[in-house]
């Protein structure tokens, strides 16, 4: 279909980073492919077929040992897309949900059996139109032992977003740290704004991800290397070290103007973690504790 769009590169680089044995991928998605698996009805954008085959090959190729996937917006509340590529991970893999809140408490425990460990609340108008905080509320309150609540939002709302947040009764996990203006520095207004969410909570976790988001030209950013990026998030994680996680976004939804190179952006690892400690933390420890704590 002519409409259909891609936003990923046909043939990343080999990044100069190597990550840690165990590295996990902890932010990524999967598109169908969509004559097994159709887009929801109310996606705000059609794209390309990135199925799982597709990734892990990505997996292997940029260095890493396992993937988190998270459904993406164009599934809508169906799952089976990410489900599917669970079961043929070979273990690899586990995933987080969208979910209507009406969803049963069975239907959370085939889920969880499934390999999800959470589930997403997204607040991007522009991808979703409905965000029901007192329905996603109650659903957070019956999720699965060990499971915890992602959330996306962009700056701009985040003090809408305390009492919603702090009413959360498992941990939460912040993608892509609520999206801050990065040229503003890391003293900047936004970064501060989300360190002081950091600091309400002790369970708050947040993503490290996505220079090529937040810093894209389009954005007002420098674009790759994506050196605003770089200064910014550097003080958060060594700051916040036990609480941060890491993914490639692959395969970048709706960032087809300004497609990037995964391997460059695995090369931002070491300037946002510069050491070793830092890295095994954010690329290991923790994502292994958030979704494969049996392993630890």
């Amino acid at each position: 279909m002519s409409d259909r769009i891609t936003s990923w590169h046909p043939a990343p680089s080999k990044p100069a980073y190597v990550p840690p044995p165990g590295a996990v991928d902890a932010h990524c998605h999967v598109f169908g492919p969509m004559a097994e698996f159709p887009f929801s009805a109310k996606a705000k954008y059609l794209p390309e077929d990135a199925g799982p085959e597709l990734l892990f090959a990505l997996r292997d190729h940029l260095g890493f040992a396992r993937n988190v996937i998270v459904q993406a917006s164009c599934h809508g509340t169906d799952n089976a897309a990410t489900v599917d590529a669970i079961a043929k991970s070979g273990g690899k893999a586990r995933g987080v949900a969208v979910v209507d809140p009406d969803i049963s408490d069975a239907e959370l425990a085939a889920l969880h059996e499934a390999g999800i460990r959470g589930i997403r609340f997204n607040f991007l108008k522009r991808l979703v139109d409905n965000a029901p905080k007192d329905k996603f509320l109650q659903v957070a309150a019956r999720l699965p032992a060990g499971w915890h609540v992602v959330i996306y939002f962009e700056a701009d709302i985040l003090e809408e977003m305390r009492p919603f947040i702090a009413a959360i009764p498992v941990p939460v996990v912040i993608d892509h740290m609520g999206r801050p203006d990065v040229t503003q520095g890391p003293k900047g207004a936004d970064m501060q704004a989300f360190r002081a969410l950091l600091d309400s909570r002790e369970d708050i976790w947040f993503k490290a991800t996505c220079p090529e988001r937040l810093d894209a030209k389009k954005e007002g950013g420098m674009g790759d290397p994506w050196d605003n990026f770089a200064a910014a998030v550097a003080p958060l994680v060594a700051d916040y070290p036990d609480r941060v996680i890491w993914g490639t976004d692959w395969p970048h939804p709706n960032m087809q103007d300004e497609i990037s190179d995964d391997g460059h952006i695995v090369d931002m690892i070491p300037r946002i973690a510069p050491t070793a400690e830092l890295q095994q933390k954010l690329l290991v420890t923790n994502p292994m504790r958030l979704y494969w704590p049996e392993k630890l």
